[in-house]
């Protein structure tokens, strides 16, 4: 089970992971939180139904990895396009950041219990709804740290792959491999 989920009595999943694992782990979730920022609470005295209801921004954001994280709905296309784009980002954006930052949170708290646990590595037993966040956590980091690699789809020659352990980016490229390992066990362990 070292290093890969394996399915669970129940529909969850269960992971073993060592000390730095978690640590790593846990570090990367933090770092994309901050980047997704803190929630909107609604200030003291002001209606949350009518924050649930508020308007989200209706431009992409500036920063390339929040640009993959949250892109245009239709495309960059006419202007036509990009006006539905911007009134669909108005009324999702807000929603879709609470859900990524949820997933994140989820995480994080996980990887704090064991911690709490007195644990130098533990065997980490998922619900299947802590799956569900796990799986959208672990796909908001890969998408992040692969914008910051520039990763791209037609990336079949792999050089990243061939870094030089002197390269700055080698630590970057082998999280970016170990999660999408993690994902993809998950994503077995849960077909049916």
């Amino acid at each position: 089970m070292a290093g890969h989920f394996e399915a669970v009595p129940g529909g969850g999943a269960a992971v073993a992971l060592d000390e730095v694992e978690i640590s790593i782990l846990r570090s990367l979730a933090v770092q994309l939180l901050e980047l997704l920022g803190p929630g909107d609470e609604p200030a003291q005295g002001e209606d949350p139904l009518a924050q649930l209801f508020a308007p989200g921004p209706s431009e992409p954001p500036a920063d390339p990895a929040l640009a993959r994280l949250f892109p245009d709905a239709y495309g960059n296309g006419d202007d036509e396009l990009r006006e539905y784009s911007s009134e669909f980002r108005r009324f999702t954006e807000n929603d879709l950041r609470d859900r990524k930052r949820e997933d994140g949170m989820a995480l994080v708290r996980t990887l704090d219990a064991v911690t709490a646990a007195g644990e130098n590595g533990a065997v980490l037993k998922l619900t299947p709804e802590d799956c569900r966040h796990w799986l959208g956590a672990l796909n908001d980091l890969r998408l992040t740290i692969g914008t910051r690699l520039e990763v791209t789809d037609e990336d079949e020659g792999g050089e990243l792959y061939r870094l030089p352990d002197s390269d700055p980016r080698k630590p970057m490229v082998m999280a970016y491999l170990w999660l999408g390992a993690l994902q993809e066990t998950l994503v077995e362990t849960l077909m049916p």
